[in-house]
């Protein structure tokens, strides 16, 4: 999640362990520590992919950090003043304020790797958007209102109690969605396919379901209240291109880190044809933001190369537009690419009549 709603659910969870001792003082040491593991975004590890596929890594282990809550803990209680408070209830405020931190980012799409330094995949539960101002207003507001008016337990206890029944809500949208998907892709024989249901931009009511179908994937706008069946729209994945980035190292990092998850493409400079992955799992159709040369081709065929973020396309408010309307609209057909402004190769025969 953004660093906003971190803070504001360090310092609700502080707040709610050691306000009343503590005060505002809790509140602020709450936030502090909740925006902490997001601080290795500031290591270089060496190129692109390996920035993005370390980020979340072993600052956001449950290990690693309830390793250091215990350390915080009896550092703390050895030192402060404070002796009224007990070692038990230090380690309840460092744990609750460093552990919920991962546990929320591995509800988005990104993937967290919650258990490193095991080589487990990451988790990625996708059931809320990276950025959802549902689920972080009740803690702003409870959290503005301690720091202005002081501890307030009733206050902080009705921020983390709605933001918690929002995630909850976020939950059964997923399962519904999912279970909806279930039949669907039985009729179409891909029962089995990689599926990946997730959160469209800033709301849970409209879902954005991908699913591998072999060469292709298939992507759909599905509403939580929608009363006509999804209607599916077929993209290349340019599989013809995956050996080649899987014979690189940061081809094989991605792919562990997103799985089925990717599409391939050549892109001509002037000096060279490169070879670019996309992660599929973020963004939609025409927007996705996390785009990685991987290798060029000279003369002697494909060779590596030190891996780049490419610029992301700038996001079309009219896009944000046609979201919102879709959203509440349950009766609406939009397809993917119509919704991210761009129409891609390979659009369904009832996609295309769908925008005609």
């Amino acid at each position: 999640m953004d660093s906003l709603t971190q803070a504001c659910l360090g310092a609700a969870v502080g707040g709610a362990v050691l306000g009343r001792p503590l005060g505002r003082k809790a509140l602020v040491a709450g936030a502090v520590l909740g925006t902490l593991p997001d601080l290795d975004v500031l290591i270089d590890y060496g190129d692109a992919v390996a920035d993005y596929t370390y980020h979340r890594g072993f600052s956001h282990s449950l290990l690693v950090l309830g390793a250091l809550a215990t350390l915080l803990a009896l550092v703390t209680a050895r030192f402060t003043p404070l002796r009224h408070i007990s070692l038990k209830r230090w380690w309840l405020f460092y744990g609750a304020c460093l552990l919920t931190h991962p546990v929320l980012d591995a509800l988005t799409a990104y993937g967290t790797q919650l258990l490193w330094p095991l080589s487990t995949p990451p988790a990625s539960w996708g059931t809320i958007f990276i950025i959802d101002p549902l689920y972080t207003l009740p803690l702003f507001l409870a959290v503005a209102y301690g720091l202005f008016r002081g501890y307030r337990p009733r206050s902080l206890a009705w921020g983390l109690a709605l933001s918690s029944v929002y995630l909850l809500f976020s939950l059964g949208g997923k399962w519904t969605i999912d279970a909806r998907m279930d039949s669907v892709l039985t009729a179409q024989g891909l029962e089995n396919a990689p599926r990946l249901v997730q959160p469209t931009p800033f709301n849970t009511l409209l879902w954005r379901v991908t699913v591998i179908d072999g060469e292709d994937y298939r992507e759909a706008l599905v509403g939580l209240f929608d009363t006509q069946p999804p209607l599916f729209e077929r993209f290349s994945r340019g599989t013809r291109y995956e050996n080649v980035a899987l014979d690189t190292a940061s081809g094989q990092r991605l792919y562990w880190f997103a799985g089925p998850f990717l599409s391939y493409r050549t892109q001509a400079s002037d000096e060279a044809v490169g070879l670019i992955a996309t992660d599929l799992r973020l963004g939609v159709p025409g927007f996705h933001p996390f785009s990685f040369l991987l290798a060029t081709r000279n003369e002697n065929g494909w060779e590596p190369t030190t891996t780049q973020l490419l610029p992301e396309r700038p996001v079309d408010q009219g896009a944000l537009t046609l979201l919102a309307s879709r959203v509440f609209s349950p009766t609406m057909r939009l397809c993917p690419s119509a919704f991210a402004g761009t129409p891609q190769a390979g659009p369904s025969d009832a996609c295309q009549a769908a925008r005609q």
